[in-house]
Formats: structure tokens, sequence, C-alpha cells
């Protein structure tokens, strides 16, 4: 990664590159990042499709023919959803369709309609200016009525009278028919039934014409109800218990030279004996699919998450991480009925929350769930499982700094658990009451199974990756850590110097939301190197002969620069992380012993000739932000103890002339901290300082109170290794007013 470049001009301060944009990611760590995950998703989709190599699994489908002998391994009970449906739409089946009462408003409509039809025609017989062919011709015209040429003849050629009684019998007809049910598949019969709902005083051709007309106005008035058929139905469904069918051990499945039916594959299902086969569309959709997934995830960690583009351990971390919950996922779901509901989902976003963080822990934890969902065919009960308890669970547990964390995140996964189980058992119709119970003993040791998983994958991760956990600081962060044990005893002086140190740089950390709990931690180890020669460090001498002065610059310097190996050293030894391990040679970065390095000019009698790269630090520069805070702290601390600043906005002086030491001499070009983030620095140096550098009294002797009264004095606190009053020593010869270049330590 390239850090934040330091620009400096003649007119214009340095300025400082802050967060890492997409843009400046480098394509040697694109094109990585790239191929881990195409391999990523190039196992995921083998995982997905391929048989997986488990002992007694068959490949078969409905209509196969059956090559060997399948025997039941085990006894199985279970719920046969084939014979239940079977049951079920026979039970449907036998419920008749349900049809609304008749409904007078048809029968008036048809009524209405009856009556214009032989007022209509009425008009057609009374037209006398037409022949018998158009009058023919204006009755076809009604739609209503599809009256045989016969009939229409018949119709216009009676007699008045005749006409009369037949307008007169038409109405009443059609009301006794439209007070009957009828139905779309009675119709043809209650049409038959015309001619005998005729008076019988009506002569046959007048009954003819009635019968004709009449017929085609009668339609339905009982209709289809889909609604309350399937509701009842349904119900029908319903009443029908599940069936519970039992396989004995050694039974036999499948014969040779058997058809494969469903009931067949229900049975090797519930055995975990199925491995379904594969199309290629099917393989296609799947690579689609996890094509999708990987297109979201990969533009959340583009955009969001650049800086993790270059963090080698989190790079493997996260994809192998996946790829081994893919393949339990693929193991435990497709094929059992409990056994999803054991599966520790949860565990994967709180692990990545705990070693890269929640924001990526809770991406992750989504998109898995939309895997689950994949898996199960759109199963929204055991997604709302998994996605409600990874969610609860790492936001409960965030970074995880306390052991009582892990173990208040899975109370509240429990908790979920239970709700999400009884949500769906109490939606899901009947209740069964050992399925619940099954399905609760599932919630509570899902739980159990989480929280462990994630303690042991937060351990061996820790190991195997390198990368830090809160649980490891905290363990380190114990004053019974052997090293901090050896600071304590050896270099009391140094180990007071590192407790404001980490103060300061936590407090710092705090303020421009760096990771405050690693500051601390790494600062504690920082100067672990000077136990080896304590006595060579002003920290930890209060008084004798100088050790500097029977050596020669050179010497000095180097002995100065080593507590830089020996601490590395010493933290190597006792297995410390990496990241604690940079603090050590960060915080100084590349800065000079320049007590020493100008004491050797002043003895060469010229600059020039002397080597300035045996006076520097071997570095590298700060890192990370944690680093370049330990080093501000370190560089600021130093200085104010040693000019002893007796105002506050003194303190704040030196402590901004400390930090733009640092930004001056280039020292944090390669970590990301802006203008803004020094200001929040700095003010939290001031804050703690300030509280160390308050004026005290002093308090008065039995001699004192027996002179006349005068105002107390105030003074400046003693420094370390300075006796409690009056002016430092004579003999206390060496630098004490450089700390950045290891000097104010140095005698």
């Amino acid at each position: 990664m390239t850090g934040p470049t330091l620009e400096a001009s003649a007119s214009h301060p340095p300025r400082l590159r802050r967060h890492m944009t997409p843009q400046e990611i480098p394509w040697p760590a694109r094109v990585r990042v790239l191929t881990i995950w195409l391999i990523v998703g190039v196992l995921s989709l083998l995982i997905l499709v391929v048989r997986l190599p488990l002992a007694g699994q068959v490949e078969l489908r409905v209509g196969d023919v059956a090559s060997a002998d399948v025997i039941a391994p085990r006894q199985v009970t279970y719920v046969s959803e084939s014979l239940t449906q079977q049951r079920r739409d026979l039970a449907a089946k036998a419920v008749p369709e349900v049809f609304d009462p008749p409904q007078a408003r048809v029968g008036r409509q048809q009524l209405t309609l009856a009556n214009r039809v032989v007022e209509f025609i009425g008009s057609v017989r009374a037209d006398s200016y037409s022949d018998l062919a158009a009058k023919g011709a204006q009755v076809k015209t009604i739609t209503a009525i599809d009256l045989p040429p016969e009939v229409i003849s018949r119709t216009l050629t009676l007699p008045n009278p005749s006409w009369e009684r037949v307008a007169t019998e038409v109405p009443g007809v059609l009301e006794r028919a439209m007070r009957e049910e009828i139905r779309e598949n009675n119709l043809a019969d209650e049409r038959r039934r015309i001619p005998a709902r005729v008076r019988l005083d009506l002569t046959d051709e007048e009954a003819t014409v009635v019968s004709a007309l009449v017929e085609d106005l009668v339609i339905p008035n009982s209709f289809y109800n889909a609604e309350r058929t399937e509701q009842r139905r349904q119900f029908a469904r319903e009443q029908v218990e599940p069936v519970t069918t039992t396989i004995e051990r050694n039974e036999t499945i499948l014969r040779a030279g058997d058809i494969v039916s469903g009931l067949d594959l229900e049975a090797l299902a519930a055995l975990g004996m199925r491995q379904p086969t594969k199309s290629w569309k099917e393989v296609i959709g799947t690579a689609a699919f996890l094509l999708l997934l990987g297109i979201l995830f990969l533009y959340y960690f583009w955009r969001i998450e650049p800086r993790l583009w270059l963090q080698r351990a989190e790079l493997l971390l996260i994809p192998l991480l996946t790829l081994v919950f893919i393949i339990f996922a693929r193991l435990a779901i497709p094929f059992h009925a409990l056994l999803p509901y054991l599966f520790p989902y949860a565990a994967l976003a709180m692990l990545l929350s705990v070693l890269v963080n929640q924001r990526l822990g809770l991406v992750v934890a989504g998109l898995f769930v939309l895997l689950i969902g994949w898996l199960t065919d759109g199963n929204l009960a055991l997604m709302t499982f998994a996605f409600a308890g990874s969610l609860i669970g790492t936001l409960k547990l965030q970074r995880g700094d306390h052991l009582a964390d892990f173990a208040l995140a899975a109370l509240f996964v429990v908790l979920v658990n239970f709700l999400t189980v009884y949500a769906f058992m109490l939606t899901g119709g009947k209740i069964d009451a050992r399925t619940l119970l099954e399905l609760s003993i599932a919630a509570l040791v899902n739980g159990l199974l989480t929280i462990t998983v994630t303690l042991l994958g937060v351990y061996l991760i820790g190991l195997v990756f390198g990368v830090i956990t809160p649980l490891q600081l905290i363990e380190l962060s114990r004053p019974t850590h052997p090293l901090l044990r050896q600071l304590l005893l050896k270099a009391p002086g140094t180990y007071h110097h590192t407790l404001i140190v980490s103060n300061m740089a936590e407090r710092a950390a705090e303020a421009i939301n760096a990771d405050s709990l690693l500051t601390r931690v790494g600062t504690y180890y920082h100067d672990i190197g000077k136990t080896i020669r304590p006595y060579f460090f002003i920290e930890n001498r209060t008084e004798g002969t100088d050790p500097h002065s029977r050596l020669d610059p050179y010497t000095s310097a180097q002995i100065i620069i080593s507590h830089v190996k020996d601490g590395i050293g010493l933290a190597k030894k006792h297995r410390l992380p990496q990241r604690v391990i940079d603090f050590i040679p960060e915080h100084h970065g590349t800065l000079l012993v320049s007590y020493f390095y100008h004491q050797a000019a002043r003895q060469a009698g010229a600059s020039d000739t002397v080597d300035k790269d045996a006076f520097r630090y071997p570095g590298p520069k700060p890192q990370t932000v944690e680093t370049a805070i330990t080093m501000l702290a370190d560089g600021a601390e130093a200085t104010v103890r040693s000019k002893r600043p007796a105002t506050v906005e003194e303190v704040e002086q030196i402590v901004a002339e400390s930090i733009e030491g640092r930004m001056v001499s280039g020292q944090l070009d390669e970590c990301p901290l802006t203008l803004d983030d020094l200001r929040d620095i700095r003010r939290a140096f001031v804050d703690v300082l300030r509280g160390l550098q308050h004026p005290r009294i002093t308090y008065p002797t039995e001699a004192m109170l027996a002179q006349p009264f005068a105002p107390p004095a105030l003074e400046t606190p003693p420094q370390p290794g300075e006796p409690a009053a009056g002016p430092a020593k004579e003999e206390r010869r060496g630098p004490t007013t450089n700390r950045d270049s290891g000097a104010s330590r140095a005698v």
C-alpha cells in the first residue's frame, strides 16, 4: 500500500493524504485479490454441484432404474410428505364444488330483456311497409336470441291474438324458469324443461314460439364460488394428519431394476442417502448465483474496505473461513431436517467481526444467508433463523474485548433462535409438540455451538494467521506478563514512562477512531528492549556515573539503537503477535540519535565527515495509525518531561512542536494520518499531560511552621529518576532534551 505522501513547498505547509481510495489500490494487489476470489468461486461451485464423497449416497431421480439394491443403514421414522399430500389431495377432491345461491338480480335483468325483445318483435310485426323477408332480417338483428328461420317466420305470421298470448306468456315462463337454481353445468337441462312450463291452453304453434324465445333468454343465475370451495378443500386437507412412515434397519428400499418413485426418493432423503444430480442448467444457474454473490461482495470490498486489499492475512482468512462454512453447510443442510438448525451460522459473522471488523462480518453474514436460501430452495424459516442469529450475535459481540461479551452474545443468539422457531411454528398451522421440542433443543444447542466455534476459531485463527484478537491483547495487557514484569523490575523508569505514553496513545486512538486497545498494548511493549541494558537510559538511573562518559559517540549510539533489536528479539521469544512487535521498530522510525550524532560531529570538527546512518534507527517508519500515535506520544511525553513546562500553554506548544518535528522529518509519510487526525491527537496528548504537569503545593516542615507565614510555593512534579525536591544533580550529564533520538534517556 502506498501510504499518505508528505508534500511540502516553500509556500505550502506539509500535507498528508488520509484514507486510501479504491483508485489507489496498486494493480498487483487488485490482481491478487481477484485471483483469490476467483479460486474461491470455482471451489464453491464444485462444492455445491459435485457429488460429495459420502458413503452410501446415490444419485437417482424419479423414473430412473436402480442399478443395485439400496439397503437402509439404520432405522428412521419420518413424516412422508408424498403420502400426506396424496391423502390430503383425496380429501380435497371429495369436497363438492360450492355455488352461490340463485341471484334474483340476474332474473330481473333477463325479464327486462325479454320484455324489450317481445316489444321489438311486436313493432316489427306492426310494420306495414316491410315484407316478410325484411321483417325476418330485422328479427335476426336481436343479439339476445338466436331463433331458427322457421321460428322467425312462424312468429311473424301468427295472428295478432295468438301473438298477444305469446307476448304475455314469454315473461311468465321465463320468470318461472329463472326462479330455479341454474348453473353452467345444468343450463342445457333447464332449457329442455322450458316446453313443460308453457301453459297448456296455448296452441302448438304458440307454445313453440314461446319455448324458442325463452330458451335463449335463460342463463345461469348461480355461479361457482372458487374461494369458498378452496376454503372447504383446504379445511379438508388440514384435517388429514401427517402420515408417518418408519423404515427399519436393513430394509430394502430399492431393488436392482426397480423404477424409482417419489416415495423412494423421499425415503432416501430421510436416510440422508440421496445425492441429487445436477443438470447443466442447474450448474449454470448455480454459477450465475455465485457470480452474483461475488459481484456484490467485491463491490463492497472495493468501495468500503480498500485497505484490506493489502492485508495479506485478512485476504487469506476471509475466503478460507467462508469456504469452510460453505463446505459444512453443504454437508449439513440439504439432506437433513434437524441438523440445519444446529449449524452455527452466526459463528461466521462473529468471527469476522472479531478478527477483521463488524461491518465486514455483517455483509458476509447477509450473503451467506442468501446462499442458505439457495441450498434450501428458499426456506424462509431457516434463512430467518440464520440471519437473525448472525445479526444479534455480531451486534452484541462487536470486538469481543471480554469473555463476558461472548457469553452475552451466546445468550442473545439462543433467545433469538427460540423466537424465530416459535414464530414460524405458531404461524405454520397445527403445532406438532414433538417437532417443537426438537427445534427448541436445537435452538439452544445452536447458541452453544456458535459461541464454542467462535471462541475456538478466534484462538486458532490468531495462531495460524497471526491475526491479533482482543482476547490476546487483553491477555498481553496484564501486568503479570513476563516481559512487563521484567520491565518493572529491571527498568522501572522506562515502565513509568511506558504507562504514561500508553495512556496518551490510547486517548489519542480513541479520538480518531483507531484501535485503542491495540495502541495501548503495543505501547506497553514498545521499549521492552531496554531491559537488556537499562542503566544506559537516563530514566532508569537515579545517581551514579554516566556509563556513556567512557564510550565514544558511535558506541553509545549503537547501544541506544540496539534496544530496538533487543526488543524485537524478546518479543519473538515470548511469541508476541506481529502487530504488537511492529510497535518496537516503528515507534522510532528512521530518526537520528541526534545527541551522539552532534557529539561525534563536534569531535570530528565537521558533520560532513560523520556517517549519519550509523546514528539512525533502522526503521521502518510507522506503517499504521496505531504505531504512528505511539511514536508521537513517545516523543511528546519525553520532550515535556525534559523541558518541565510551567503552564498549559507551554505544554501545548511543546506537544505541537514535537508532532510537527515528526511530520516535517517525513516519519509520517507511510501511515494514513490526516492533519485533522494530528490536531485531535495533539488535543488528546495535552489533556493527559495537563493532568501530569499540574503544579503542586510544597507542604510545610516543622522549621517552616516556626517562621512567619508566607504563601506556599508551587513546584513542578518530580521527574522519573530525580529526587522528590531540589534541582537535578550536577553529575547527571548527557542529553536531557532530545527524547526523539533516544538521548533523553541515554545517560
